[in-house]
């Protein structure tokens, strides 16, 4: 598995699973009817930030992540990071690799510490995944996320010194 910037040519490998994600309603907080562009817009960040995808042998996009400061002014020591696994490849480490990969690359930018806003608490894997790459839970929002299929359910925010 390769990780590499993300461009706009990688969107229409990147559009249908992000689509999914987002139009299932259990991960994240963005609308559930987010169209293409705005989509688009959203997620492949311009530089400072980050947006990568992983790919496989054959260039096949897995997944993709989004980095960058999840403050401003005094707080912009924090960095912030998102992931999307392509449904099809998911269970190979694929998550992993972005989350690990936004670490590094958040550390190399200067950054003291990775926040996550909105961790759905029913996202178990995403959970696990994250503890065992050293985040902590700071807190949870109660009833902060209205989930599909289980209701009302907490947003943990998380944290990692770097």
């Amino acid at each position: 598995m390769l990780i590499r910037e993300a461009t706009t040519e990688d969107w229409p490998a990147i559009w249908p699973f992000f689509h999914d994600i987002v139009a299932a309603g259990e991960t994240f907080t963005y609308p559930l009817q987010l169209g293409h562009d705005d989509a688009r817009d959203w997620w492949i960040l311009a530089p400072p930030q980050r947006t990568v995808v992983a790919v496989d042998e054959d260039g096949t996009v897995l997944g993709t992540a989004k980095m960058n400061r999840n403050h401003m002014g005094n707080g912009s020591h924090i960095a912030g990071g998102s992931y999307m696994v392509d449904p099809a490849h998911a269970g190979r480490g694929v998550g992993r690799a972005l989350c690990s990969y936004s670490l590094d690359w958040a550390r190399n930018a200067g950054f003291r510490a990775m926040q996550f806003n909105a961790v759905v608490e029913t996202n178990e894997r995403a959970v696990r995944l994250y503890q065992s790459l050293g985040f902590e839970i700071l807190g949870t929002l109660p009833e902060g996320f209205r989930h599909p299929s289980h209701g009302f359910v907490g947003l943990h925010i998380m944290h990692r010194r770097l």
